[in-house]
């Protein structure tokens, strides 16, 4: 079932236009797609503009969905046997990778999304839960930050001392894709039990956020150099960039440019036009990998849905382009599959031995179905169906193909000890690892069979994330997000040019694009490209006079 709160509590400052007469737009501006609300003085315009084509009352929702069969919590006992076997008694952490005591914000955050699913599912109690989840908020809230800013990329799971890649003691930054991901499960955290909430708020409040999110809504994480410098970057690319802003800005950060997909650019794949990154990897030195498992993480923990509560209910993703382009990332692999014969679910996965991890990517560096390790170098025999991305997509795509994704995977595991990592494509056998994040994701997409996307709001009460430090310069000195009201005169938005979305509603092909109260979203998602009219323009807010984060 999906729970929806009534209203959304502000997010951000609320901006109150006072112009005389707004020039607006006739087509969904990038601000709109990128996540900000619209102003309440702009909120029945908006909803006055219909769809072309009526969407019906109770939308088809996305995926699987009912009652686990017992094969089904088989699966998810195992999959939670994982994080019985290693876990940390002494600060509530566990191994991100078997037995090794090392772990990440990630890693973490699977184990989040673990210990959840393993309480709804039944599969342990409240006390059980109860303990585990104080625990960890506890070590959270106290790990020792990197240069007093935020966690650092590596914890030891045993101690819970700040240590770099070989576990030994140091820090090396931080990353802020992990850091949002945390931020998602948190703010599930205390949605759904809010007598948590306390604590959890005392975990990201600790957190200095002025280097991290930049005023243009930009994320940046940050390494040591050589010399011993921190260095602060830009972090993310197309899929993993805009999951990590949600993160923030389900705490009321602006994260608009985080959110907006351009850069983009496509490439054509078994007749798909799959995006990708459009920023230059020999400019900016950072790879462009497209993967499954950002579009997947998105669908099962927040229903392609903008962060913000969904007045739509299951079955329209608000954020549409994210749900049209995991079904273009989805169908891809399932055309992969009917052209070759190659059983095909691709993300990055750990591999036993040299070179220990993998980007299984769809496509990366100008190259279709690409393996790469970090060094960029190809690695063609550590391709896999990861077991994670067979899963989860299994739950939210309902077909042959799936299910055979099921099966392949479903029995790749020991009871005791978690699913393995993946089945190699080139007949080499699975992949003899198990970790924190496949596990946590295979709960994470049971779970969306049983009660659809993981974030429900459901908690309206105060937070203490919104009031801390109020009337002191304690929140501005650490950039946290403010939550009154500031009235700013609007510019002279009759003048400005019209601005189209980032991606229009003509780009959509296997979903239908619709109008929704926070611009183009998108439902009746299928395997096969869609010939519904397209929704009638709607007025919205130009993108030059964008609103912060509002209710």
């Amino acid at each position: 079932m999906r729970l929806t709160r009534p209203s959304t509590r502000p997010m951000r400052p609320l901006l109150t236009l006072a112009c005389a007469t707004l020039g607006l737009g006739a087509s969904p501006a990038p601000a709109q797609e990128s996540g900000t609300t619209l102003p309440q003085s702009l909120a029945p315009l908006a909803s006055a503009e219909a769809p072309s084509e009526p969407v019906e009352t109770h939308p088809r929702p996305f995926g699987r969905h009912g009652e686990l069969t017992e094969r089904e919590m088989e699966m998810a006992r195992t999959a939670w046997s994982y994080f019985v076997e290693r876990y940390q008694p002494e600060t509530g952490l566990v191994n991100a990778v078997g037995s090794y005591p090392s772990t990440t914000l990630w890693d973490t955050a699977s184990y989040i999304s673990g210990l959840v699913a393993a309480y709804e599912l039944g599969i342990i109690d409240k006390r059980t839960f109860d303990t585990r989840a104080t625990k960890l908020i506890r070590t959270l809230r106290n790990l020792d930050l990197f240069r007093g800013e935020a966690p650092n990329k590596v914890y030891n799971t045993q101690t819970g001392e700040k240590v770099n890649y070989a576990n030994q003691p140091g820090e090396i930054g931080y990353s802020v894709l992990d850091m949002g991901r945390m931020l998602v499960w948190l703010r599930i955290l205390k949605e759904r039990y809010p007598y948590l909430a306390n604590g959890v708020d005392n975990v990201p409040i600790r957190w200095n956020y002025c280097n991290i999110v930049n005023d243009d809504g930009r994320l940046f994480g940050s390494l040591v150099r050589g010399d011993g410098e921190t260095r602060y970057v830009q972090e993310g690319r197309l899929g993993y960039e805009e999951y990590a802003a949600k993160g923030f800005a389900l705490w009321g950060f602006d994260v608009t440019a985080a959110l907006d997909p351009q850069p983009l650019n496509y490439t054509r794949i078994y007749d798909i036009d799959i995006p990708y990154d459009g920023r230059d990897p020999r400019v900016f030195h950072n790879q462009n990998y497209v993967l499954t498992e950002s579009y997947l993480l998105d669908g099962l923990e927040l229903g392609w849905d903008l962060p913000v509560s969904d007045p739509a209910g299951a079955g329209n993703a608000s954020h549409g382009w994210r749900a049209e382009f995991a079904h273009r990332i989805f169908e891809v692999q399932k055309r992969r599959f009917e052209a070759t014969g190659v059983i095909t679910a691709r993300s990055e996965h750990q591999v036993d031995g040299q070179p220990y991890f993998v980007y299984d990517s769809i496509f990366a560096d100008g190259y279709a179905w690409n393996t790469l390790d970090p060094s960029d170098t190809y690695q063609p025999d550590r391709a896999a169906v990861a077991a994670k991305a067979a899963i989860g997509m299994w739950a939210l795509w309902e077909d042959d193909y799936t299910d055979l994704l099921f099966e392949t995977v479903a029995d790749l595991s020991e009871a005791e000890g978690g699913f393995y990592e993946g089945l190699y494509e080139n007949g080499n056998g699975f992949i003899p690892l198990q970790t924190a994040n496949n596990n946590g994701i295979i709960l994470a997409a049971l779970l969306y069979k049983a009660q659809g996307p993981v974030l429900q709001f459901t908690n309206d009460n105060t937070s203490y994330w919104d009031t801390a430090w109020a009337g002191t310069d304690i929140r501005a000195n650490k950039c946290l997000p403010e939550t009154q009201v500031v009235e700013l005169t609007c510019c002279a938005c009759e003048d400005l040019p019209q601005p189209k979305p980032a991606v229009t509603a003509e780009e959509f092909l296997f979903c239908r694009p619709v109008n929704g109260p926070y611009g183009l979203g998108a439902t009746d998602c299928g395997t096969t490209e869609q010939s519904f009219a397209k929704p009638e323009p709607r007025y919205v807010l130009p993108q030059a006079c964008r609103v912060p984060w509002g209710q």
